[in-house]
């Protein structure tokens, strides 16, 4: 059996770290209409939602889903301890307790991934990188000077690289002249993927454009990508990631990712607008 994360560890556990299965759980839990026990209804009223937000709930297919998506969203303190507080402040904790052991190894799990991020260390001079091994990674990195900087991280995956080189044409070889990070083309190999994953988003890259397709839903590289971006600007507010569709899609749009306006390149009756605008979104301060 795992062992139990204390409960106040589990406060700067953001939400994104709980996987699909727990989530699910959760649903098959809070989902049916109770009359006794608290049903997703109090939960999502416990997270501040309106009552017109909890009715247009009820029309989705997983509510509970839904609700912990936008909660995530919207909030950028939402976190494990204060979900499992609810929880238990609404009397369910049964819910809690057959939980647990999966939420305390979707943790661990969680904690193991930012550990491999470099290390956090005071810096002396913003031109200086934080650790060692920071200092080399990308084609033109300077070991003894400024670490090469980038307009946006590109994540896909290696089924969409054909359009990963289409928007290198686009955005970097003409007159928007933006510098995009392409992880197969900047990134110097020998190192820790998760480690120099980690400070390309956060450090080097002022926005992430994310490609979706059936491929990128399951990709664990560009899984792990999405949610620490989005741990980095919860609910957007920096706006620095930035879905792109360019092909149909088979499987649903992540629900990660809803509530973030997408460029849309599939649709042919603005595809004339498509480079104009995600330019524009890069360019940004």
């Amino acid at each position: 059996m795992a062992s139990f994360v204390p409960k106040m560890d589990l406060d700067s556990v953001p939400l994104t770290a709980l996987n699909v299965t727990v989530r699910k759980k959760l649903g098959l839990y809070l989902n049916p209409k109770n009359t006794v026990a608290a049903d997703w209804t109090a939960v999502a009223e416990a997270m501040d939602f309106t009552y017109l937000e909890i009715k247009n709930y009820e029309t989705v297919r997983s509510p509970m889903a839904g609700v912990l998506d936008e909660w995530q969203a919207r909030n950028k303190d939402a976190s494990v301890g204060k979900l499992l507080s609810i929880l238990l402040k609404l009397e369910r904790d049964d819910v809690v307790e057959d939980l647990r052991p999966l939420i305390d190894e979707d943790v661990r799990r969680y904690r193991e991934k930012m550990a491999e991020r470099p290390l956090q260390v005071p810096e002396v001079d913003s031109c200086v990188p934080r650790t060692p091994e920071m200092s080399g990674i990308t084609l033109e990195d300077d070991p003894d000077g400024t670490p090469e900087k980038f307009d946006a991280f590109i994540c896909y995956c290696h089924s969409d690289l054909e359009f990963v080189h289409e928007m290198i044409r686009q955005l970097e070889n003409s007159n928007y002249k933006l510098k995009l990070c392409v992880f197969d083309r900047d990134v110097l190999p020998g190192s820790c993927v998760w480690t120099i994953t980690s400070e390309l988003i956060e450090q080097r890259c002022r926005r992430m454009v994310v490609v979706i397709s059936d491929e990128y839903l399951d990709s664990e590289a560009c899984d792990f990508q999405t949610k620490f971006a989005l741990s980095l600007g919860p609910g957007a507010e920096k706006k620095r990631l930035i879905p792109v569709v360019y092909k149909p899609m088979k499987k649903p749009f992540p629900r990660i990712l809803r509530y973030i306006t997408v460029c849309d390149y599939t649709r042919q009756s603005t595809q004339a607008w498509f480079w104009d605008r995600l330019a524009k979104s890069l360019s940004l301060p």
